[in-house]
């Protein structure tokens, strides 16, 4: 993947480290980060798709304002929690999310009911939903970084697999109820107790307001997350790389559900509970706890894919301003 690189000395970069800066504390505020959570470079630099350089000029723009901490020899750390919906005095905000995750949902929709291709360029999505090219680039980058759409070399880009039916999002549960049970059984299971705060955190920040405020996106990452650090304390990495691919696969019908909020709570509460069980060192009684969770959860969200598959069969086709004429997007090559 190509990352954003420019000059140090050019017009651009000097605003550079600014906006990553706001990215940066938007990204704290949406993970639910506590004072003392560490901010480190490459995981950042992966998530904004710059190199470490830039990401490194903009720490040090928060510390200069007090927001996070440079601690010699160990990195930066966030001083203050960011306040839910307001902005930081000196930064410029970071670019509309609300209307770009719109955006971005749209293209899920349409790729998930197949609308358009499998191979896209940047230009033709533009031009279909009438967005600048910029904001499709940073949406398909966002997107590469979830896993479900690769650059093409030379140009283009390509939607990979995903789960499109309600029996075959059952079946990627049956398999979760296989594997992450079977994870926590691992004779050598053991979840550090900073992997265990830090998703502690998260499910409480989900709890606080992020069920109301955050996008699908970021609410379906929270879940996978959660999970995907679960199975990482069974050191086994084939058990973390087969759960990472159903995420993958399931991220599009996942965007689709509109889900009741008291299930959500429970879900955090659920997730919470399941912590607690692991910080205790009772990892068999987690794992029967684990996979009661994922059958309740089984039986309501493969309940609500197939309720959302038939409407979808029963609406009518996308008018003619949502296509390429009458035609769907041609393929690339």
């Amino acid at each position: 993947m190509e990352r954003e690189e420019r000059s140090l000395g050019g017009s651009g970069s000097s605003k550079l480290p600014s906006r990553l800066a706001a990215q940066i504390i938007e990204r704290t505020r949406h993970l639910g980060l506590s004072a003392g959570a560490h901010l480190k470079e490459q995981e950042l630099a992966d998530a904004l798709r710059v190199s470490r350089t830039p990401v490194r000029l903009a720490l040090n723009v928060l510390a200069s304002m007090d927001l996070i901490e440079n601690r010699p020899n160990r990195g930066f750390f966030l001083k203050h929690p960011a306040e839910p919906q307001r902005g930081v005095p000196g930064l410029k905000p970071a670019p509309d999310g609300a209307a770009e995750d719109l955006l971005y949902l749209q293209i899920s929709d349409d790729r998930l009911t197949g609308r358009i291709p499998v191979r896209v360029l940047e230009t033709e999505v533009a031009r279909r939903y009438g967005a600048t090219r910029a904001r499709i680039a940073r949406i398909f980058a966002r997107m590469a970084e979830e896993g479900w759409l690769t650059r093409l070399p030379g140009h283009g880009w390509e939607f990979q697999a995903t789960l499109t039916s309600p029996s075959a999002y059952d079946q990627s549960y049956q398999f979760r109820m296989l594997i992450e049970p079977a994870a926590l059984r691992e004779a050598e299971y053991r979840l550090g107790p900073s992997a265990i705060e830090e998703s502690r955190t998260r499910q409480k920040a989900m709890l606080e307001g992020g069920i109301e405020h955050w996008s699908r996106s970021e609410t379906f990452a929270a879940n996978a997350g959660f999970h995907e650090t679960i199975v990482s304390g069974s050191n086994n990495p084939f058990l973390l790389e087969a759960l990472r691919r159903v995420n993958r696969l399931r991220r599009l019908l996942e965007y689709r559900m509109h889900r009741n909020r008291a299930r959500l709570v429970q879900e955090c509460q659920e997730h919470l509970t399941l912590l607690d069980l692991i910080e205790k060192g009772d990892t068999s009684a987690a794992a029967d706890f684990l996979y009661v969770h994922l059958a309740r959860a089984r039986v309501e969200k493969v309940g609500i894919a197939a309720v959302a598959e038939k409407l979808t069969e029963e609406a009518p086709p996308p008018d003619q301003k949502r296509r390429y004429g009458a035609k769907r997007m041609p393929p690339i090559g």
